[in-house]
């Protein structure tokens, strides 16, 4: 008579089945998850342009004060942060990854002229390429 249950070669087949999967669906999960995240960056920088861009339309200048002409909005994953220049006609906002999030090491930025950059990115996904200079990269390329 037969005993009910799974023999040692059945058990290990299956642990490596599992495995095999984790290990590869784990990253491209991961990856999937920080694009996901990266969103809020791109997206809140673009709004502070157009939000800018409004109060340089009303004040003829990009300042209130020694700070910007609007308040940053405080996002979850990112640090946004403005500096004046120019007599206060230029402005440069960057939005920068926590730390201790997904995202840390990820930061991107937008100025006056809607120059939208990749300023870094984390070092797994190697160096920011040349393209990261005049756009916002969410992908490895």
């Amino acid at each position: 008579m037969r005993g009910r249950g799974f023999t040692l070669i059945e058990l290990l087949v299956a642990v490596t089945i599992v495995a095999i999967l984790t290990a590869t669906a784990y990253p491209a999960y991961r990856n999937h998850v920080i694009r996901s995240q990266l969103v809020d960056a791109t997206s809140a920088l673009a709004d502070m342009r157009v939000r800018m861009e409004q109060f340089y339309a009303d004040n003829r200048t990009y300042a209130s004060g020694s700070d910007c002409g609007v308040a940053m909005p405080t996002l979850e994953r990112f640090t946004l942060s403005c500096t004046l220049s120019n007599s206060n006609q230029a402005y440069l906002i960057t939005a920068t990854g926590n730390t201790g999030s997904p995202v840390a090491g990820f930061a991107y930025s937008i100025d006056q002229a809607n120059t939208r950059k990749t300023v870094s990115w984390v070092s797994a996904w190697g160096t920011v390429p040349a393209s990261g200079a005049t756009r916002w990269l969410i992908k490895k390329e």
